[in-house]
């Protein structure tokens, strides 16, 4: 079987298995670093270092998102190329992808070490927590020319039918980062900026593995002259826009949530909520792989004209997250102790009891996530960034913000109940939306007949 025949010649339902359980594992693995540096600063830094990591975290993933933007956007026109058999259209995407992420990562990295300062200053943090928060932001900023490339190599990889050496890679990176993190805070009593080189130079390893067969002309995607075009460009940010609004809306709610949550309730409200973002992050990495990783086969199925499968693989996809989903609630509701002491050191009580309440008004998120994420995963796989991108701001923030308002005399409470009701309304904004798409195209058939 070639490189495609694994998305053309095995039953949907199985296509599902050999694509999405790697995909859903590699998620989960190029999740733990992120779960690593929380655990290794919350519990061996302590608890002003672990708030200031999540005041900064925010900005770090901003620029990640960037590399996510023409990763995934990149990704769709690749899939539906080669599912046409335009071999060099796929190439030239690939090519000029790389060199834009590159150039993106050179001009971010500028903008963070420069302005991490005044970022601080601006959501209202002050002395120690803020002096933490710029050293973490600048460490990263650094190296952010030679990391960014790893969040878009991952498409690439599984687009080539590298499923599991695509998860292979996002363990080691997962491996490598733990490994380093113990090396430079356990060992080396290094400061948050350890924690934050740990991570980069794990990174940065896998980043360069990922890159090898490239460069060897070894897989189908190969490297050739770039040839820009402002369609190519405009493609690839229409495709990769409503991943890249989503998590930049993503991160500018975090950034708002942490300014209400230090009025609200100081740096202990910030920490908590910060373990609560940890907690669920395993569980919304597993959801990302289960649908992320279908899109190049939805994508590939649907450039050949197989709309059957197409529809059978979302179904798979709508299954499983649901089922995940609730495994995950269950999980969160019955141990919420137990997940938030990982993050916090022997004896902050105060955080630990904090932490349980949140997280079990925080679980129920996930009672309805799974159906607002897999049709936006759908929509951006079917090049359709318009409805996936309302779907996408939506979620991460139209109403979340809306809901800050809304909820405020809850105090605390409306703040841990933001993330459920947001779910639940995506769901039935998802629903309109799919309920629209069937009855236009309905109404196209019935106009020709």
């Amino acid at each position: 079987m070639n490189n495609f025949g694994l998305y053309t010649e095995n039953t949907p339902l199985k296509l599902y298995l050999t694509v999405a359980i790697p995909g859903a594992i590699s998620m989960i693995a190029s999740s733990l670093w992120g779960i690593f540096d929380g655990i290794f600063v919350g519990r061996l830094l302590g608890e002003t270092a672990f708030a200031a990591l999540n005041l900064a975290f925010p900005f770090v993933l901003i620029n990640f998102s960037l590399a996510d933007l023409i990763g995934v956007g990149s990704s769709v026109p690749i899939s539906i190329a080669l599912g046409k058999k335009q071999d060099e259209d796929a190439n030239n995407y690939f090519t000029c992808a790389c060199i834009m992420i590159f150039a993106t990562g050179v001009f971010m990295g500028a903008i963070l070490y420069f302005f991490a300062p005044l970022l601080m200053n601006i959501i209202g943090a002050e002395g120690e927590l803020a002096a933490l928060a710029v050293r973490y932001i600048r460490t990263y900023a650094i190296f952010s020319p030679f990391t960014t490339i790893m969040f878009a190599v991952d498409n690439y990889l599984r687009i080539c039918g590298r499923i599991k050496g695509s998860m292979l890679l996002n363990i080691a990176m997962s491996i490598i980062i733990l490994g380093m993190e113990y090396l430079c805070i356990g060992v080396l009593k290094m400061d948050i900026g350890g924690s934050a080189f740990a991570v980069s130079f794990g990174i940065m390893v896998c980043a360069a593995i990922a890159l090898y067969p490239f460069l060897c002309r070894k897989l189908p995607l190969r490297f050739c002259r770039p040839r820009f075009s402002f369609s190519m460009i405009k493609q690839i940010v229409s495709s990769g826009s409503p991943i890249f609004l989503s998590n930049i809306a993503a991160r500018l709610t975090s950034v708002i949530m942490n300014m209400a949550l230090l009025k609200e309730g100081g740096q202990n409200a910030v920490s908590v909520y910060g373990i609560l973002l940890y907690g669920g992050d395993v569980l919304q990495q597993i959801l990302y792989g289960a649908c992320d990783s279908m899109q190049p086969a939805i994508g590939y199925n649907y450039g050949a004209g197989n709309s059957k499968r197409v529809l059978d693989m979302e179904k798979c996809c709508l299954t499983v997250g649901a089922v995940i989903s609730l495994l995950g609630t269950g999980v969160m509701l019955l141990f919420p102790e137990q997940i938030a002491s990982l993050f916090l050191k022997e004896g902050e009580r105060h955080l630990l009891s904090m932490a349980a309440h949140a997280m079990r008004i925080f679980s129920l998120t996930y009672l309805t996530r799974w159906f607002g994420f897999a049709i936006q995963s759908f929509l951006i796989a079917l090049d359709k960034p318009m409805p996936a991108t309302i779907l996408s701001v939506a979620n991460a923030f139209i109403f979340p913000v809306l809901l800050l308002a809304a909820l405020h005399p809850l105090k605390l409470n409306g703040l841990w109940l933001n993330s459920p009701i947001t779910a639940v309304l995506v769901s039935l904004l998802a629903l309109f939306i799919i309920i629209r798409i069937k009855r236009s195209k309905a109404l196209d058939k019935s106009s020709l007949s």
